[in-house]
């Protein structure tokens, strides 16, 4: 039998795997040794760019590195979703991981520039939070069933506004009407913002709001709650029914986390999911959670590809049926 000899490449091939090995060892043991950047795929001040902030300030103190918070909105939130796909898988580039863009988007959008089941490294969970049913207090309903009536007595008569076509706002209130059986104009918004002006002035009547957003103006009397969209009652508005309380079935939850590309390696997903676990057991930052109205959503990164997954099948039906479409 001939020996084998191996070629000259195959030996430098050898030797340069050999000494890249323990390099990217080294590398992940010391991650990180530079700025993350984390990308939040809409405009500043709104709910998903505060809890952002809040959450990474702390990972930011646990890694003892800076996290950058960069919004880059655009395309619905398709281009900052879009960027993080496309990032280096080092873990130096991180975002938002969102129910809208990863589990609705699929169904609604006609054409999306990444496949948020594969293209992804999802690391944690952050927050999740309650939509919120409202009404401009001329809506001569106090509780949920009593809208209902309202809503089957004068079938197209009372409007629906939300921050947009397919949005979570937009989509909660078309699994309210699904089913109830009722009938709602529905009337988007470019933002949540100008939806809740027009509703407070009475030119809108009705609001599938996230809660962060329009309890303070509940609070202040301007609007009526009927219900959350939660499982449970909300801790900071108990009085506030939940609505699967009388629709059976009627739950969603506006969750949102973090991630990062496909391939980013799991020593170092393990590192930031335990940095985004951690800074959810903070005091500081839950009660900067509690004063929005929201809960700290601590998520495994496979309970987080789990969640994904099951509820792009969940939404697909919906989206379908609400008739909601974006071009692209």
């Amino acid at each position: 039998m001939s020996e084998f000899k191996p070629t000259r490449r195959a030996v430098l091939a050898s030797a340069a795997a050999t000494l890249v090995a323990p390099g990217l060892a080294r590398a992940q043991d010391a991650f990180p040794n530079k700025p993350i950047k984390f990308i939040v795929p809409y405009t500043p001040a709104g709910a998903t760019d505060n809890i952002s902030r809040i959450v990474m300030a702390k990972v930011s103190e646990i890694l003892g590195q800076q996290v950058l918070i960069d919004n880059k909105a655009g395309g619905g939130g398709t281009i900052g979703t879009d960027a993080i796909a496309k990032a280096a898988p080092d873990g130096y580039t991180i975002g938002l991981v969102t129910i809208s863009m990863f589990c609705m988007a699929p169904a609604l959008y006609a054409k999306l520039p990444y496949d948020s089941a594969k293209d992804f490294s999802p690391m944690a969970g952050m927050s999740v939070w309650p939509n919120m049913l409202v009404v401009h207090p001329s809506v001569p309903a106090k509780t949920v069933p009593e809208l209902i009536a309202l809503l089957k007595a004068n079938p197209g008569k009372y409007n629906m506004a939300s921050s947009g076509s397919g949005t979570t706002i937009h989509l909660a209130g078309e699994m309210f009407k699904q089913l109830t059986g009722t009938d709602m104009l529905h009337v988007p918004y470019k933002g949540s913002a100008g939806a809740i002006q027009d509703l407070i002035a009475g030119n809108v009547h009705i609001m599938f709001d996230n809660m962060p957003s329009c309890f303070p103006h509940v609070q202040a009397g301007k609007l009526r709650a009927l219900g959350v969209t939660s499982r449970e009652r909300n801790k900071a508005a108990p009085d506030v029914p939940a609505i699967i309380e009388f629709v059976p079935n009627y739950v969603v939850e506006v969750w949102m986390g973090f991630g990062g590309p496909a391939g980013v390696p799991q020593p170092i997903v393990d590192k930031l999911a335990a940095a985004g676990t951690k800074a959810l057991e903070d005091a500081d930052v839950k009660a900067k959670f509690a004063a929005l109205g929201t809960d700290p959503w601590p998520m495994s990164p496979k309970g987080l590809q789990d969640r994904i997954v099951s509820e792009i099948a969940v939404w697909a039906p919906i989206v379908k049926a609400s008739g909601a479409k974006v071009d692209g």
